[in-house]
C-alpha cells in the first residue's frame, strides 16, 4: 500500500514513519518542516518527501496514493491560541482541502489525526465517541470542524477515519517538552522537582506515540465498511489519570525528586476521562502496549543520556509556541506561518 504521511517530520511522524516502513508500507512524506531546527536525538529516517505546506498541496501531489495518514497541524493548544485564524486555516481548512484533493485523485482512505481534546471540559465521567464536543481551545475546535466536513466526503470510494488520540508522550527525534509526561519528567530530571503548573486535578488520558502509530496501521488495514466515517478514541482505559497522578508516577521513576506546584496554580479548563472500548472492539488488532510508568522510564533514560538542562527544554528550540514566535520575530516565517525567502537556503538541523 502506498501511503502519504503528512507531518512526517514532526513529533509523531518521525516515530510513525519507521514503524510503517517496517510494517511493509510504501511511505512518502509531506511536510513544510516548521521544526527543522528542533531535532533532539538521533537521525530521522530518510524517505521520499514533498516539501510543501498542506494548504499549498495540488491534486498531482496526491496522485498515485492508496491512503493518506494526516498528521500535519499546529499541534497543541498554546499554538492554537497564537492566532486562532491561522489554526483554523491549517488544521481545519487545510485538512479539508487535502482530503478533497485526495478524493479527487482516487485515494481511497484518509486517516485523520484528531484528538481527545475535542471533549474539552467533559469532567469526571468517561466519554465515548458519541459524547458532546466541548472543546475549550481553537485547537480542539479546529479538529471538530475538520471531522465534521471530512465525514461529508465519505462514500463508497472514499473512507475518512478519525483517530482521536489521547495526549501523546514518548521519545521522538523531533521531541516535544510541552506535553504532560514529557514535561514533568524533564523537570524532575533537570531540577529534582516534578513541577506542576496547574493544581493537578484535571483528568487527562495519555498514549505513547508508538501506540498511535500502531492505531494508524490498524486503521489502514481494517475493512472500509467498518471504519469509514467513524471516530475512534485512541489510548488505554487504564491510562486515564489526574495530572497529579502522572506527577506521582514520574516521582517514582526519577530518583530524589519531589512534587512542587507553581505559585497560584489553579485547575486546567481541559478535563476529560475517555472510554477507549470502541477501538478495542472494532479495531480488534489494536493493542496499545505502553504505560505511563514505562514511558517515564524511557524519557528519564534519554534525558539522562544527554544531560538535559532546563534552559534547553524551556527555551525556544524545543517549546513549540516559543519556537514559532522566534521564527516569526526573526523573519523566517510570514504571518501565515509559511517560510520566507530568508529561510529558503537554510539547512535542516
Amino acid at each position: 500500500m502506498r501511503v502519504l504521511v503528512t507531518g512526517h517530520k514532526g513529533y509523531i511522524g518521525t516515530v510513525m514513519v519507521p514503524i510503517m516502513v517496517k510494517a511493509g508500507f510504501d511511505v512518502v512524506g509531506m511536510d513544510s518542516d516548521l521544526y527543522r531546527r528542533c531535532t533532539f536525538n538521533h537521525g530521522m529516517m530518510a524517505i521520499p518527501s514533498i516539501d510543501k505546506d498542506i494548504r499549498d498541496a495540488t491534486i498531482d501531489d496526491l496522485s498515485g496514493f492508496d491512503a493518506v495518514c494526516h498528521l500535519a497541524a499546529l499541534s497543541n493548544d498554546p499554538l492554537g491560541n497564537l492566532n486562532p485564524e491561522i489554526t483554523y486555516d491549517i488544521n481545519y481548512r487545510g485538512t479539508v482541502h487535502l482530503a478533497e484533493l485526495a478524493k479527487s485523485a482516487g485515494v481511497r482512505r484518509f486517516i485523520f489525526s484528531s484528538s481527545c481534546s475535542n471533549y474539552g471540559s467533559a469532567g469526571d465521567n468517561l466519554v465515548t465517541e458519541d459524547a458532546p464536543m466541548e472543546a475549550v481551545t481553537p485547537y480542539g475546535v479546529s479538529k471538530i470542524k475538520a471531522e465534521r466536513d471530512l465525514a461529508e466526503l465519505a462514500d463508497s470510494r472514499f473512507a475518512p477515519v478519525f483517530l482521536r488520540n489521547a495526549t501523546a508522550y514518548g521519545l521522538s527525534p523531533r521531541h516535544r517538552f510541552d506535553i504532560v509526561l514529557n514535561n514533568l519528567t524533564a523537570w524532575a530530571f533537570a531540577t529534582g522537582r516534578v513541577f506542576l503548573k496547574s493544581d493537578g486535578t484535571p483528568w487527562r488520558p495519555i498514549v505513547h506515540i508508538a501506540d498511535i502509530a500502531q492505531a494508524f496501521i490498524v486503521a489502514l488495514n481494517a475493512p472500509a465498511e467498518i471504519v469509514s466515517g467513524q471516530a475512534f478514541n485512541i489510548g488505554r482505559q487504564d491510562q486515564n489519570f489526574r495530572i497529579r497522578e502522572i506527577a506521582q508516577i514520574v516521582q517514582q521513576v526519577v530518583p530524589n525528586c519531589r512534587i512542587e506546584y507553581a505559585a497560584g496554580a489553579g485547575p486546567d479548563t481541559r478535563c476529560y476521562r475517555v472510554d477507549f472500548s470502541k477501538a478495542r472492539k472494532v479495531l480488534s488488532a489494536f493493542r496499545p502496549e505502553w504505560t505511563a510508568q514505562r514511558g517515564a522510564e524511557e524519557l528519564y533514560g534519554a534525558y539522562r543520556e544527554v544531560g538535559l538542562k532546563v534552559e534547553e527544554f524551556e527555551g525556544a528550540r524545543f517549546n513549540r509556541i516559543d519556537h514559532i514566535r522566534k521564527l516569526l520575530c526573526e523573519g523566517f516565517l510570514d504571518d501565515t506561518l509559511r517560510w520566507t525567502s530568508k529561510e529558503s537556503a537554510a539547512p535542516s538541523k
